[in-house]
């Protein structure tokens, strides 16, 4: 693989494969969770692989004592990125609804502008509402969940390409914290989505992808012929 060298070339090349791939990597160089980000479910979609570089908008309770942003964050939305909205972790649970915000954090006319200034995607770490306007644009969309009421009577805009924390579930503790930072990769499709640092390991992951996807086709060819699973993992997954 030839060098990748900017965000359109890495996210060109990141979406010729899947968040699974993406985690096959990462927990190859240590990172246990894979870049997951839990409890996501792709509310409307494009057929292939969304890629792009984290735009990260936080909400937070109208009692929050940090001022609110007056700048509308869907205006300013980069072409090639992927919008990331969420809220303090004080106002996440690690039980269902996964957070304690009611209202939809986000909607469709959001979706609308944002696929017009090019963007590829949208996470939301909360509730989205307008069903039928994102699928109907066939722009991308993950959410916790779904709801009918806008979020300005609840929440306020506290922040704009900050990093923001993620509460998931842990198996040693009770909980985990995951931080998506402005400019980390975020890769999603119908399996979820994940998240990549853009960091002195990425081209490290990078490199590692096509190599593994290379051998778990192999171990395919060879379990449909009859060989054990095991074996086949082993042989070709112990030559990269």
């Amino acid at each position: 693989m030839s060098k990748l060298t900017t965000a359109k070339e890495v996210s060109t090349f990141l979406s010729k494969f899947t968040p699974c791939d993406a985690s096959d990597a990462l927990n190859k160089i240590g990172i246990k969770h894979g870049g997951f980000i839990p409890n996501l479910i792709q509310r409307s979609a494009i057929s292939s692989t969304s890629v792009g570089k984290a735009y990260t908008v936080l909400y937070a309770p109208k009692s929050d004592p940090r001022p609110e942003i007056k700048t509308s964050y869907i205006d300013q939305v980069p072409e090639g990125s992927f919008v990331v909205i969420g809220v303090p972790l004080t106002c996440q649970s690690i039980e269902a609804p996964y957070n304690k915000i009611n209202n939809a954090l986000y909607g469709g006319l959001m979706s609308t502008r944002a696929q017009y200034l090019k963007a590829n995607g949208t996470v939301v770490l909360g509730r989205i509402r307008d069903l039928d306007e994102h699928q109907d644009l066939q722009y991308p969309v993950w959410s916790y969940g779904v709801g009918t009421s806008a979020p300005g009577p609840l929440v306020k805009l506290v922040g704009i390409n900050v990093p923001i924390d993620v509460k998931v579930n842990s198996i040693n503790e009770p909980f985990e914290v995951i931080t998506i930072n402005p400019g980390d990769y975020i890769i999603g499709d119908k399996n979820g989505i994940v998240k990549l640092d853009d960091d002195d390991k990425l081209a490290e992951v990078l490199e590692y992808i096509p190599k593994r996807v290379e051998a778990d086709t192999n171990v395919s060819n060879d379990i449909k012929k009859g060989k054990p699973a095991k074996e086949s993992q082993n042989f070709w997954r112990g030559k990269i």
